[in-house]
């Protein structure tokens, strides 16, 4: 089929919203996405104003006889957002966000950014827990779980969606919520988009001061193992409401960091608390007493906005980029030794290794409760991303991504993953990911999408 041969003005007519084909001057600038290692074209874009419009569009591709994919922020490392030949459902249009202070609520479009809602909820006074870079959109996020800033305080983003509009494979506008399809509103939460587009996300908000408290630590690769072990200790004892995250880092390019060090490897410790600089700094005082002095640190109020778009530089859209994760139960001696030994030998600066502290507030939810595809157990996750600003070096830098992850694999107790890093097909490691909930998954899935019409995504078949 052509796209000729596709009613386009008739899909015109019946979708709320843009219409863009490849003879529209913007198609090229549509059909791109986050990640530069993807170059596909869709045979239509269709960009919806409303739920109604995107159920249209859904009808549509179906009576059309075409594959479906669906743009949020289209950062996906795996590139689901977009596919040769098919329909891409564009959100873009639909990222309104109203935030109901008395009620705590906020009421967002699946196209919103976490900028987006960060600047909407921070007016006042209120959070939720978003991801590490702010132009991510809402919708794969929280899908696929959600880790944050606010992870150890507030739990992950899916914990937080307290109902969503949902668009069915069949075309129907559904709520799901506890109390309106309640084995959808489980599925969502964490079982990614496989039973339907959400058009719109409604967050259980919590108070939280627009303006954060940061310290960062920045140990050299001699020096890092007794830095990130002393950060480690911290971390693991950090009293209620504080949030950190441990990284492999090169020296970003910052009036703060010494010019020696900008672009060099090294190792970094973030604690972040939302009290006064005094309460943040007693914290982190065990920390610097116990490890060797940093060879430079970042102590700052910054507002929570900010926070959450610090490592937006470092992943600009365009770019090849390539991720691999596991979750470890301890982050021992002998894991920081691999990644200390290992981060030197990457080529990129903008190759990082975030190692998030999943406690506190994440271990709150019992593992049954969402469909999220990982233990609640306190743990670890070390996210191996690569990016690289010239293209030729990708293939060597994702090779570098792949040994660490096999080095790192001896210490993980199973191959499970979190979803939202998986960049690459592989249905048995996505089946040991979500272990005892993948049948009631693909009974979900069977339910909702028995045709499999949602499978551009970390993909669960019907049973």
């Amino acid at each position: 089929m052509t796209t000729a041969e596709i009613d386009i003005e008739g899909l015109r007519a019946t979708v709320d919203g843009v219409v863009i084909t490849p003879d529209d001057p913007e198609y090229d600038a549509a059909r791109k996405i986050w990640n530069g290692c993807f170059d596909r074209r869709p045979r239509v874009i269709v960009r919806p104003t409303s739920a109604a419009g995107v159920a249209a569009a859904v009808l549509a591709a179906r009576r059309f006889g075409l594959d479906l994919t669906v743009r949020g922020g289209g950062h996906n490392y795996a590139g689901h957002a977009v596919a040769d030949d098919a329909m891409m459902i564009d959100l873009r249009a639909l990222d309104s966000v109203t935030v109901d202070p008395d009620a705590k609520l906020a009421r967002c479009g699946g196209g919103a950014t976490w900028a987006q809602v960060d600047a909407a909820t921070t007016a006042h006074a209120l959070a939720v827990t978003g991801g590490f870079i702010s132009h991510t959109g809402i919708g794969g996020l929280t899908l696929g779980g959600g880790m944050g800033w606010l992870t150890m305080r507030h739990g992950l983003s899916c914990d937080n969606l307290a109902a969503a509009e949902v668009v069915t494979a069949d075309g129907r506008i559904v709520t799901a919520s506890p109390g309106e399809n309640p084995d959808l509103y489980w599925g969502l939460r964490g079982g990614g988009g496989n039973f339907g587009i959400v058009t719109t996300f409604t967050f259980a908000l919590h108070d939280l001061s627009p303006l954060a408290q940061l310290t960062m630590l920045w140990w050299t690769p001699d020096t890092a193992a007794a830095g990130l072990a002393a950060g480690r200790a911290l971390i693991e004892d950090l009293p209620a409401g504080y949030c950190a995250a441990a990284f492999a880092v090169c020296g970003p390019p910052e009036p703060f960091v010494p010019e020696q060090y900008r672009g060099q490897p090294g190792f970094a410790v973030a604690i972040v608390g939302f009290d006064s600089p005094a309460e943040l700094e007693s914290v982190v005082k065990p920390l610097r007493d116990a490890a060797p002095a940093p060879a430079w640190d970042l102590v700052t109020p910054i507002p929570y906005t900010a926070l959450q778009q610090m490592f937006d530089a470092a992943a600009p859209h365009g770019l090849p980029a390539y991720e691999k994760s596991l979750y470890v139960d301890d982050l021992s001696n002998a894991v920081l030794t691999t990644i200390i030994d290992r981060f030197p030998l990457r080529s990129s600066p903008l190759t990082i290794v975030p190692i998030f502290p999943l406690r506190g507030g994440y271990s709150e939810i019992a593992d049954g409760e969402t469909a999220f595809s990982g233990t609640r157990n306190p743990c670890w996750v070390v996210n191996i991303s690569a990016m690289t600003p010239d293209p030729a070096g990708f293939a060597a830098e994702r090779q570098w991504v792949r040994d660490l992850w096999d080095a790192l694999r001896p210490y993980s107790n199973s191959s499970a993953t979190y979803v939202n890093f998986l960049a690459e097909e592989d249905p048995d490691r996505l089946r040991e990911s979500y272990g005892d909930k993948y049948s009631r998954l693909t009974a979900l899935k069977s339910a909702w999408d028995p045709d499999n019409v949602f499978h551009h995504n970390a993909n669960i078949p019907p049973a």
